[in-house]
């Protein structure tokens, strides 16, 4: 039997938690790493799960299914932010897979209930982009900043929102 790289298996050890915590549908985790060997392989087959949701969450759009939409392009940006999840080695191919995570993302914004925009920041000279999502019936709701570490987005923190959003709250990943 041939041995994983080891790349993948510090991957998998230690970040399957926050993979599933996150919103990785568990089906798509085990496709996307079962058999999984070489190292160059993770982003193209995480890629390609990530496709599967993004295709559903295009023809829903097209169907006028704005939630499940949402929901599907929401697991697509997910999935292809684990899918350049370190892969720091293809810097073309990680740059191409998150540009791909923001679109969807992007796409799913005015779906979401409640919906969420796109917003850009001046800082500095430079523009901070965050997504922004207020809470149904709320005029000037206080807004909770969500601040991704290290190697995370604010693709991968969506998932922290509806607690804030549910009571009241607003929440700005930036």
């Amino acid at each position: 039997m041939v041995a994983r790289a080891p790349q993948i298996e510090t991957v998998i050890n230690n970040f399957t938690p926050r993979f599933i915590t996150s919103g990785v549908p568990l089906a798509d985790f085990q496709e996307a790493t079962n058999g999984l060997i070489n190292w160059e392989d993770w982003l193209p087959r995480w890629s390609a799960r990530a496709e599967v949701h993004e295709k559903m969450g295009r023809e829903a759009l097209e169907a006028n299914n704005e939630l499940s939409a949402a929901d599907h392009l929401t697991t697509a940006a997910l999935i292809y932010h684990f899918a350049k999840f370190m892969a720091v080695q293809f810097p073309e191919e990680m740059r191409a897979t998150h540009a791909k995570a923001v679109e969807c993302h992007r796409l799913a914004l005015p779906h979401m209930d409640p919906p969420g925009e796109r917003v850009a920041i001046p800082f500095e000279g430079h523009r901070l982009f965050g997504n922004l999502r207020k809470p149904k019936g709320v005029q000037k709701p206080p807004v909770i900043i969500m601040v991704p570490g290290l190697e995370a987005t604010k693709e991968e923190i969506f998932g922290y929102a509806p607690a804030f959003l549910a009571r009241g709250m607003a929440t700005l990943p930036i």
